[in-house]
This record gives structure tokens, sequence and C-alpha cells, in this order.
């Protein structure tokens, strides 16, 4: 069996989780280590909240907090917006921990060492209201590429383009609103170019990546590497361990990545077994998978493979990038700063989370930008979860129950309506991050059995053929018995529910258990898994989203 290192993006620690965080970055990545370990391979998910940066400082800054109250309190809340919806991390740590300090000042003296770091003074945004220089997130303005307003001094999202601060158009300081200044400062800066043709060797050699991901490097490459500066001028981060560097820490996007290192030592550490890590991070056949949204491309597929290499260690380099696009919400751009969103902790106070896990699979944002309204959601759960899958369980187990004392025997023919095909696809597309389409065929497979269910018309045969009833009820709840192995990384809640009402183990089961038929199936007590959601509830949820745009 394969060896699986996989992570999520760092969520910063500046505020809550929403459903688009979810569509992106984590629970594909969930989904997927579910999958694996399903299919009995030797994974690991290991994430953490990015804790450094000029957006922790801000929102320090705004609500008159430290910097460390601040981590402190998203950290747990996010973590806590994860168990909510079931996202199983082996190990979330965070960036402010003095394991993680000390691995990024080694990773930073390697590359001094090395020679792949250079010096330079730069010209930087300065406030001459608040003295102090302003790293790029305290700059807004108009984006200098697509003139979009809002822009941030180091990255536009309208565009998506990387940015110089100091060529914001009609800058401002973000803490005094203040126009800002020009002036010199050194830094030290990562010297990119030198690893092209190293990192050029390397891309090539990756046809299974995605193709949003190929196109966004290819485009990085072909318009040249520059020099990336790994320090800046602000007092939270990792401290640069040089004397004359002293007033300055490490930038937030060189840190963050090696916090998955930092966190699989963490891991290996509570387990009792503090050197394992390195069997993830130095063996070559270990298959790093870093799930992140497509904003972070650049910095996983090229800046972080880079420091990566820079290294005296062989660390081993990312096998797979699976970025997904932009999840938006009623037809609009999610927004944190407007409170235009659909926080975690919110949803899952009115709904059970694995609704959320399965429209938001159903509709995952892959290959393109996605779209969540509450009426798809209504729609999405109540015609395929209620009214196909729960349908189907709910008429099966009932039938059952009623007229062959809640006990069937397995037939002697197999079950035509289980095919190799239809698991292998499904196997593929699990292993291939498609799970839209694995969503799409599960479902279609519940639609058959009830299709099924309906041409057989159990209900009249059994008034004459009561062998052959049997056969067919079988036939439907061993389909429902495959649904929830196969489902099960997308609604585990629900797929132990279904299984505990036909008294199967509800753990310990596994890929393998797809052709293990059992010899009877026992329906135990049961209710219908999947309610309905009504009108009334749909038009509150709007009627708040109405409301936030109105207070925006």
């Amino acid at each position: 069996m394969s060896k699986y290192l996989v992570t999520s993006a760092l969520p910063y620690a500046n505020g809550k989780l929403h459903i688009g965080h979810l569509a992106g970055a984590y629970l594909p990545a969930d989904i997927y280590v579910r999958f694996l370990k399903l299919c009995e391979n030797e994974v690991i998910y290991v994430c953490g909240t990015d804790e450094h940066g000029a957006p922790i400082s801000i929102r320090a800054e705004v609500e008159g907090k430290t910097p460390q109250e601040i981590v402190e309190f998203y950290h747990q809340n996010i973590l806590d917006s994860f168990t909510a919806v079931d996202i199983e991390f082996d190990n979330f740590s965070g960036t402010a921990r003095a394991e993680h300090h000390k691995l990024s000042q080694e990773f930073f003296t390697e590359l001094l060492s090395a020679h792949k770091v250079t010096t330079k003074t730069t010209k930087q945004a300065y406030c001459e209201h608040d003295n102090r220089f302003l790293p790029d997130r305290y700059v807004e303005g108009d984006c200098p590429h697509c003139g979009a307003a809002g822009a941030r001094g180091d990255q536009c999202d309208a565009c998506g383009k990387l940015i110089d601060a100091n060529l914001l158009i009609n800058p401002i300081c973000k803490i005094c609103g203040h126009t800002p200044v020009i002036k010199d400062t050194k830094h030290w800066f990562l010297d990119l170019p030198a690893f092209a043709d190293e990192l050029k060797e390397w891309l090539e050699n990756k046809p299974n990546w995605k193709d949003n991901v190929k196109r966004f490097i290819l485009s990085w490459i072909e318009e040249g590497l520059i020099e990336r500066a790994i320090t800046r001028d602000i007092n939270w981060g990792v401290p640069v361990p040089l004397e004359e560097g002293a007033d300055k820490v490490l930038y937030v996007w060189f840190d963050a990545p090696i916090g998955y290192i930092s966190s699989t030592i963490e891991w290996a550490k509570k387990i009792g077994k503090p050197d394992v890590w390195k069997e993830y991070w130095f063996d070559e056949n270990t298959k790093l998978i870093h799930f992140i949204g497509k904003d972070n491309i650049p910095f996983h597929a090229i800046i972080w493979p880079a420091i990566l290499m820079g290294q005296s260690k062989k660390y081993v380099l990312p096998w797979d990038i699976p970025a997904n696009e932009y999840l938006n919400l009623e037809g609009d751009k999610i927004s944190t700063s407007r409170d235009y969103a659909v926080w975690v902790e919110d949803f899952v106070k009115d709904f059970d989370s694995d609704l959320l896990r399965f429209v938001l699979a159903a509709n995952a944002p892959e290959s393109k930008d996605a779209d969540f309204s509450w009426k798809d959601f209504q729609n999405l759960v109540n015609n395929s979860l209620s009214n196909v899958l729960g349908n189907l369980a709910n008429r099966v187990f009932a039938f059952a129950q009623k007229n062959l004392s809640a006990t069937v025997q397995r037939p002697k023919e197999p079950n035509r309506l289980i095919t190799q095909d239809f698991i292998d696809s499904v196997y593929n597309d699990y292993s291939e991050f498609r799970v839209r389409k694995v969503t799409k065929a599960i479902f279609d497979f519940a639609r058959d059995g009830n299709k099924y269910f309906n041409d057989q018309e159990p209900w009249v045969t059994i008034k004459t053929d009561i062998s052959t009833t049997q056969d067919v009820i079988f036939y439907c709840a061993d389909l429902l018995r495959v649904i929830s192995i196969i489902l099960f990384p997308i609604m585990p809640k629900s797929m132990k529910r279904l299984r505990m009402m036909m008294k199967m183990n509800e753990t310990g089961f596994g890929w393998k258990d797809i052709w293990q038929v059992p010899e009877v199936i026992e329906i135990g007590e049961f209710e219908r898994l999947f309610r309905k959601i009504e009108d009334a509830e749909i038009d509150e949820q709007i009627k708040r989203l109405e409301g936030k745009v109105k207070n925006s």
C-alpha cells in the first residue's frame, strides 16, 4: 500500500470558518483521506492555523487585544467548526509554537548558507501618522493590473495577480486611513530564479495535475520568476535569526507551509514516536498532497518546492496539488469583511453537518467557480437525499420488517445491481479528486435501486412468490450496504446510521468489504435517514443574508 501525507492550507487565525473555506481546501481533503483509509492505505492528515502575519496583527489592533489572544481564540473557534462538520485531522497545530519557530529559523539559515538568499534595500510604504513601516496587507488601494478597488498590498482578489504594494493606485494605510510615503528598508529575499531550471524539470513530470493548476504555474514560469522577500517589518511572527535582522520577522508566506512539517513533528510526539515524522518527509515514496484554494497555487507549486529544494536534507516534494476554485454565495462573492457568508458554526445550529458535506461535494468547485444557494441546498437535500436514498432505505426496511420478519437471506445469484465497472469508476474518481462525479454516480446508483424496487413490485409478488420477493429485498438491502461504504467519505455520520439500521458494524469496514456479501441482512430499528427541509427554514436563511447585504 502507498504512504500518503495529506495537508490542507493553513487557515488564518483571524476569523471564523465559512462554507467557502470548507469547499476549497478542507472537505475535499477530508473526503480523500477517508477514502484512502477505507482502502487501508497508510495516511496522515495534518493542518493547523496560520498564526503570523499582518492579518493577525490587524485583527489584534482592531479588537484591542494582543496577537496571541487573537490566535488562541480563533484557533479554537476554527477547530470547533472543523469538528462540527466531521473534518478529522491526525494533527491540528499552529504556527505560533516554539517547535515551528525553531524549524522555520532552521529553514531560513539553510537557505542563507546555500547562498539562495540575497539582501537588498527596498522601498516600502511608511505611515508617518503611525510612525511605522507598513507590511503589504497594511496597505490597500486600486489594483495596478485591473483597477479593482480594495486590492491588498500583496494580491488582488479580483484578478488574482500578485501585487507590489508600492504600485497600488491611491494607497491608504489600513490602520489610520492616511496616505503612506515610500521609504528605504533592508530585507532578505529568496533567490527564486536560482531554482528555475530545477523547478521546471520537476514540474514537467507532473502529468496528473489538474489543468487549472498547470495553467497557473506555466504562466508564472513563462513570465519569469522573481526574487521574493522572506522578511518584513512587523513585530509579530518568527524572529529573523540574525543580529542585523533582529527588528524583523520571517514573512508569513515563508513560514506557513513549514507548518505542515512542524505539525507532523507534533503528531509524532503525541503518538509517542518522536522520529516517525521522518518516515514521511524524507521518504521519496511518500505521496505528499496539498489541498488548497486557487489563490495558493503559486506558493505551493513554485515557492514552497523551491524552499524544500534549498535544504541540505532531502525533503519529499509535493506529489499533487489539487487546487479548487472559489465557492460563491447566491451568485455573489463571499465577503468576510461584509459578513456576507454562511458561517460553519451558524450552519450546524440549524442543519445536520452531513447535509452540508453532501451539498458541497455535489457542487464542488473543482475546475470552475461554483455557487451555493439556499434554494439549491433545499432541492438537493429533498430531491436526492430524502426522495432517493432516504426513500429507498425506508421502503426496503419497512417492507422487510412487515413481510419478512426483518431478515433476508443471500440469494444464490450475485447482485446484478452492483457491478465491478461501477465500483471501479467510483474508486478511480475518488482517487483523482473528482468528488462531484462520485456524488452523482452514487445517487444515480440509488435511483437504480428505487427503479428496481418499483419494477419488481415486491408488494405484489409477496402474495405468490416469497422466495423471489426475498431475493429482491436482499438485492436492495445489499445495494444500501454498498452505499454505506462508498458514500462514507462524504457523509460519515449518515452512513454509520445506515449501517446501524442493518445491524452492521459502525466502524472497521473498508473498501474490500464491498464484495464481502453477508449471508444474512437483518433490519433493526430504523428511522428516515434524511428529513425534508421546509420552505420556512430556507426563507429564514435567505432573510438573514439579505439583512447582511443591507447592513454592509
